[in-house]
This record gives C-alpha cells, sequence and structure tokens, in this order.
C-alpha cells in the first residue's frame, strides 16, 4: 500500500498541471485563467473524469489521498483570502463618494432582496434537514450578492481598462460590495454555527472586537514590519504568514469560518511598506499557481453534473436568471440614476455580474458549514461559473463600438461620476 506521501507526490503534480492547461486554454479564449482552472477542477470529479474512467480518477485523487490536498488546498485558500483582503485597500472607498456608493449599494440590495425571495421560494425542497430558515435565506441571498473583486481586476487589466474612468469606477464599486458581502457572511456564519440567538450575537460581537482590534493595531503592525524590513524580506514574511495564521484560529475559535479571519488579517495590514508588497507577491507566486488549484479540484469532487435531478435543473435556470437580473439590473439601474448613459449602466451591470473565485469560495464555505445541499451547491457553482465567464465577452461586446472607457482616467479618485459622451445631465 502507498504510503500517504507518495500518494500526495503523484496527486499534486497531477492537478497542478492540469489546472495550468486549463488556465492556458481560458486565456486562448479570451477568458481569465481562474475559469479554466475552475472548470478542470469540476472535470476531475464525478462530473466527467470519475464518470468516464473511473479507474483513472482512483490512480490521480485515491480516496486516502483526499484529506491530505484537501488540507492543503484549504490552506491555500486562507494565504489566497489574505492576499484579496490585502489588495482591497478600504481607505481608497473614502474617496469615492456617493458616486461609487450608489451604485454599489443598488448592485449589492436588489441581488439581496431577490436571493431572498428566491431562498424562501427553495428552503422546502433544497434546504438541508435541520438547517433554519434564516440562515439559509441569508446565505443565499449573500451568495447571489457577490462580485468577484480579484477576478474582475484581472479581466479589466488584460483588456487594458484598469486604469480607465471605466476601470476605476468599477473596481471601486466591487471592492465596497466585496467588504459588504463579507461583513454578511461574517453573519451568516455565526448563525448557522450558533446553538442559540445568543451564541450568534456573541459570535458577532467578538468578531466585531477582532476586526476593531486588528485595525488599532496596525501603527504598531506598521513599524514592526518596516524593523523587520531592515532585516529580511524573509522574516517579513513569517511575520505576514504567522498573523494570518494566529487570524484564522482566533475567528475559528469564536465560531466563524477560518477564511473570515484570513480575509481580515490581508483588509488590516498596513500599507505602503515596500518589503510587505513583495512578500505577497512571493506568497502569491507560489500558493496561487501550485496549490490554489487544489482547493479547485476539492470543490469539483463536490460538484456532480451528472447525479443533479433532472427537476433540479429548473432551479438552476431560475437561480442563474435571478443572479444575473439582480446583479445587472442593480447596478446598471444605479448607474443610469446616478447620471450614466446607458451604455455605460450597461457595462457596470455586466461588470458585476462577475463572481469569479470569490463566489466558489462562499459556496464551499455554505457547504462546509450543511447550510446548503450538495446539490445546491452544484447549482450555485453553475451559476457562478456561467456569469463568470459570460463576463468578458459581454465586456468585448459593449466596448468595441465606444473610445470612452479606453481612455485612461489619470489616477484621479473617483468623487464623481466620471463624464460619459450622451452621459444623461
Amino acid at each position: 500500500m502507498s504510503s500517504p506521501l507518495s500518494l500526495v507526490l503523484v496527486a499534486v503534480p497531477a492537478v497542478v498541471l492540469a489546472c495550468q492547461a486549463g488556465g492556458w486554454a481560458a486565456r486562448r479564449l479570451g477568458q481569465p485563467p481562474v475559469i479554466g482552472e475552475m472548470a478542470i477542477g469540476i472535470l476531475l470529479g464525478p462530473s466527467l473524469l470519475g464518470w468516464l474512467a473511473p479507474g483513472v480518477q482512483h490512480l490521480l485523487l485515491p480516496p486516502a489521498v483526499l484529506p491530505y490536498t484537501s488540507l492543503l488546498g484549504n490552506l491555500a485558500l486562507l494565504v489566497f483570502l489574505f492576499l484579496i483582503g490585502l489588495e482591497l485597500d478600504l481607505g481608497s472607498l473614502r474617496a469615492t463618494r456617493l458616486a461609487v456608493a450608489s451604485v454599489a449599494a443598488g448592485s449589492i440590495l436588489l441581488p439581496l432582496a431577490l436571493g431572498a425571495g428566491l431562498a424562501l421560494a427553495m428552503y422546502p425542497s433544497l434546504a438541508p434537514a435541520g438547517v433554519h430558515q434564516l440562515p439559509f435565506v441569508l446565505f443565499i441571498a449573500t451568495a447571489l450578492s457577490i462580485t468577484a473583486f480579484p477576478v474582475l481586476a484581472r479581466i479589466l487589466t488584460d483588456r487594458g481598462l484598469a486604469t480607465t474612468g471605466l476601470g476605476t469606477f468599477a473596481l471601486a464599486c466591487a471592492a465596497a460590495d466585496d467588504a459588504l458581502a463579507w461583513c454578511l457572511l461574517i453573519a451568516v456564519t455565526s448563525l448557522a454555527t450558533a446553538g442559540s440567538p445568543l451564541d450568534a450575537l456573541t459570535a458577532l460581537a467578538l468578531a466585531a472586537a477582532l476586526t476593531a482590534a486588528l485595525a488599532a493595531a496596525r501603527p504598531l503592525v506598521k513599524r514592526t514590519l518596516e524593523r523587520a524590513a531592515r532585516t529580511s524580506d524573509d522574516l517579513v514574511t513569517v511575520l505576514l504568514v504567522t498573523g494570518l495564521l494566529l487570524a484564522t484560529y482566533a475567528t475559528d475559535r469564536i465560531g466563524i469560518h477560518p477564511a473570515i479571519g484570513a480575509f481580515l488579517a490581508g483588509a488590516t495590514v498596513p500599507r505602503g511598506v515596500p518589503a510587505v508588497e513583495r512578500s505577497a507577491a512571493r506568497l502569491h507566486a507560489l500558493i496561487v499557481p501550485v496549490l490554489l488549484p487544489l482547493f479547485f479540484v476539492d470543490i469539483g469532487l463536490h460538484t456532480d453534473l451528472a447525479a443533479l435531478p433532472a427537476g433540479q435543473w429548473g432551479w438552476a435556470a431560475l437561480v442563474l436568471a435571478v443572479a444575473v437580473t439582480g446583479k445587472w439590473v442593480g447596478a446598471a439601474g444605479a448607474a443610469r440614476l446616478a447620471g450614466c448613459d446607458w451604455r455605460w449602466s450597461a457595462l457596470m451591470g455586466t461588470l458585476m455580474n462577475c463572481r469569479g473565485i470569490t463566489e466558489i469560495v462562499v459556496l464551499g464555505i455554505g457547504l462546509q458549514l450543511g447550510v446548503i445541499t450538495t446539490n445546491l451547491f452544484t447549482i450555485m457553482v453553475v451559476m457562478a461559473v456561467a456569469t463568470t465567464a459570460a463576463t468578458a465577452p459581454l465586456l468585448d461586446r459593449l466596448t468595441r463600438s465606444t473610445s470612452d472607457p479606453t481612455t485612461p482616467y489619470a489616477g484621479k479618485p473617483v468623487t464623481v461620476l466620471p463624464e460619459t459622451p450622451g452621459a444623461a445631465r
């Protein structure tokens, strides 16, 4: 019988190379690499490989190796969420004022409302046994309100739009969306794991206290990191990883998913320290291409398209319709009311529909907490992949006949909506 180490030594390179191939294929199709990596993760699971060639799947990913690959994948996920929090500069949102706030609010409030209504309809037939209605409804509503900040940034950067008025404005709205969605997720995980309303309130209070403590410690942390940077970048990396793991341990002990702690740790790391940026780049270069694919495969092993009952594909279509409608109408309608022309508004609705890996992470948390079933998880994964894959081609189509989105924005803070040709005045 093979040892666990030898099994890992086969599984990891097989998964990494397959996901790299998927990312390469996605780039050739004009998609962000994460689309290919997500698709490969699903195809290596029971949806394709386990269905067509179960012997090959058993050879590459035998049951004995899955606990180890899952552990490595979840550790990579914590580092990835830390890096997302690090990129999400919440301080920059102070300069966005009413324009971004209105569009961000529209793109999250309408999906929340529509998602809550859909969840109430799904609860009798799709909710796991024993799960109370409130956490189920709140989780579905939150999941439908997600916008993937990192994937959206990659799409805009690949098309040269990240520094334009459109790109700056969209990323500011996505950053605000992500911050609000993670706050809602804290509440959902507290309700899902608490034994009583008092326990849920206690967990929320402790999470708020931890966030406040991390924010208050930023000056001390910044001085410590600057002092460590004078020694070596390696010491800075060690301190960042230590802080990340301690924050995730704290949220786990509080009763909230460790992923919340990873995101909070990244969001509260002081900016303006070059050594921190270099250490973050080193972590990204190792974790994202090498270990994060193991998380996608772990997700794929829980996604079985073939096992989804025929009657539930109607729910999948309804989930997709509600997800797209809520985000598009909420973002585009708010942009139009704020004074944008229809093309700019349509672009905002399209970009805010990008869900990407952030949605997959949230769905994985819901599955681990038992808030959603495997079948509902599969339905929501289909929605996440479809909305993310549609973002790039729709963006290309909408920007093909206009020069405004490609006009450099010159890095000025977004305090009002950028003027667009034909904007309503």
